[in-house]
């Protein structure tokens, strides 16, 4: 694949003449979080100063719209040195050649790097393995689960899969659903989904025993037209439509899914670790997790979305060795043991994951190999330059199944040929 730089771009200009902050030495970190996430990033760089004194950290936390913002501010000639990396939005990035080839860093040190990768997880890592380069190192791990409400699990004789490997069958799953759904009182729903919905959606599918996209990294073309991944999609679509176990996106305009689980009128939730705060140590509220439901042509054992953010340093930086070490370091064993004691995210190195320090963090969890072993059940959403075109165009197609508008099937064959046509033209250049 051929890397298209900035040189002829309208963010050429600006990005080749300055770059960001020419007139400040502080190395400039963007990434988004809230609040309480962003107090442990800033934890991660407090612990960095002490081994590096002589680098200084700027923090910037990314508004609603982080590659707009991004773009933004590297168009004005500001372009942040360090940069979060989302799993869905880099390879755009990386394509402008907005961001660093960590190859370039990489292959100065050898035995680091072969440490690294031995110690990373490979879905997790490849992830940010787009044409060629290595554009960003991971930094946490969230995936999707699902969270369940013990006591409802325990009043309707629903007992959930403890790890990746036990995973429940489409109709297990079902039957659990329907177990715990009530139509007394205001109601109870045996599932909600606080993730975007089609992506939801495509995880089922793709526990049906096809990816989404072939390959997942600069994929060529889609899979929505396969059997299996269209009957995992139509079953996740008639949790709602056909089986009434899950609220439609109609009976969600007023109480969000998080809300519903909440207030104990939920008993299963579907999201990945940034909820784990929202939910853990109420006293009205037991909580424990367990892993997505497998189809009849899925499996052994159920996957999830990579749902991973890395670190990444701008092309243009005057200050790339800086940047490098700060990535080292939050990337590597000091910077995951914080994120690890934290509770707020999910490690991303082997050495890390299994720490007592994790465990701690998550005492109220029965099933912590949910999370442990999360990272090796992970498969990744497409990484190509083209998503926010394939996205508007996929998801106009998914809201329909997903209202009950049209079946799955409907998906193909012109939106995969157009989605496709995309992909190749993509994949050509």
């Amino acid at each position: 694949m051929r890397r298209r730089t900035l040189l002829g771009s309208a963010l050429a200009a600006p990005l080749l003449a300055g770059g960001c902050g020419a007139d400040d030495d502080a190395l400039t970190f963007f990434f988004g979080a809230r609040p309480e996430e962003a107090r442990v990033r800033r934890r991660i760089i407090d612990e960095f100063r002490k081994t590096h004194p002589e680098i200084r950290i700027r923090t910037v936390v990314s508004g609603p719209d982080a590659l707009q913002q991004m773009l933004t501010y590297c168009a004005g000639g500001k372009c942040p040195d360090i940069m979060m990396a989302w799993e869905l939005l880099y390879a755009g990035l990386a394509d402008r050649g907005v961001l660093l080839d960590l190859n370039t860093m990489l292959d100065r040190d050898p035995e680091y790097a072969d440490a690294l990768r031995r110690d990373s997880f490979p879905a997790l890592y490849n992830t940010f393995t787009y044409g060629g380069g290595q554009y960003a190192l991971p930094e946490q791990w969230s995936g999707v689960f699902l969270y369940y409400n013990r006591e409802l699990f325990a009043e309707a004789g629903v007992r959930a899969p403890r790890n990746w490997d036990e995973a429940w069958s489409f109709d297990e799953f079902l039957d659990a659903a329907k177990a715990v759904t009530s139509r007394e009182g205001k109601g109870r729903w045996g599932f909600a989904d606080a993730w975007v919905p089609y992506f939801s959606a495509a995880c089922f599918g793709m526990n049906n025993g096809v990816d989404w996209f072939t390959p997942s990294v600069a994929p060529t073309r889609t899979n929505l037209g396969d059997p299996r991944f269209a009957a995992g999609f139509q079953f996740y679509a008639d949790l709602a439509v056909r089986h009434r176990v899950a609220p439609r996106v109609a009976d969600q305009q007023s109480v969000s899914a998080p809300d519903l689980f909440r207030r104990g009128r939920a008993g299963m939730v579907l999201g990945g670790h940034w909820l784990y705060s929202e939910f853990a140590g109420h006293d009205d509220l037991d909580i424990d997790l367990t892993v997505l439901p497998v189809g009849p042509a899925g499996g052994p054992g159920a996957i999830t979305d990579v749902g991973c953010t890395g670190l990444a340093i701008a092309a243009d930086s005057p200050r790339i060795e800086q940047a490098w070490e700060f990535v080292k370091f939050a990337t590597g064993p000091v910077g995951q043991a914080i994120i690890a004691e934290s509770g707020l995210f999910v490690p991303v190195l082997k050495s890390v994951l299994p720490s007592r320090e994790f465990a701690k963090a998550h005492r109220d969890i029965t099933n912590l190999a949910v999370l442990t072993d999360g990272p090796r059940h992970s498969r990744a959403l497409p990484v190509t330059p083209a998503w926010g075109k394939v996205q508007a165009l996929v998801e106009r197609g998914a809201n329909r199944v997903l209202r009950g508008a049209a079946p799955a099937t409907s998906l193909h064959p012109d939106l995969t040929r157009t989605v496709d046509a995309l992909l190749t033209q993509e994949s050509a250049r």
